[in-house]
């Protein structure tokens, strides 16, 4: 009886030396969890820091580029801006008339100024 009163004895230390093991693998196990966690967390902070740094710069980038477009090309004056979309039109207006003409099947259009130097420059 005594050697079964050892080998509990035995037993329940070496019990007692797997449950404190298991205690200390557990805490470490949250350590290194919640280290993981503060690590991934930082991480994202520092995405999170690098997008928003990335979309300041870009337009910044972008309305340096618009200042330098303004300063290189000038917006036009409204007079001449309405005196191109008039041409346009106008343009618009008479390419059915000299569509057929200039590609040299139908006669010259009727009611067109300048008809002589008209079918010269088409000679030419």
């Amino acid at each position: 009886m005594t050697s079964l009163f050892a080998q509990e004895v035995r037993l329940s230390k070496r019990h007692e030396e797997v449950l404190s093991q298991r205690l200390m693998l557990l805490q470490q196990m949250e350590n290194k969890f919640g280290d993981q966690n503060t690590d991934k967390a930082s991480q994202i902070q520092a995405a999170k820091a690098a997008y928003k740094r990335n979309l300041s710069l870009l337009s910044d980038i972008e309305a340096a580029e618009k200042s330098l477009q303004t300063r290189i090309h000038p917006l036009p004056r409204p007079e001449v801006v309405s005196l191109e979309a008039r041409y346009w039109a106008s343009v618009e207006e008479y390419i059915p008339k000299w569509e057929q003409f200039l590609l040299g099947r139908a006669p010259y259009p009727i009611g067109v100024e300048n008809q002589n130097e008209a079918e010269k420059e088409v000679q030419q």
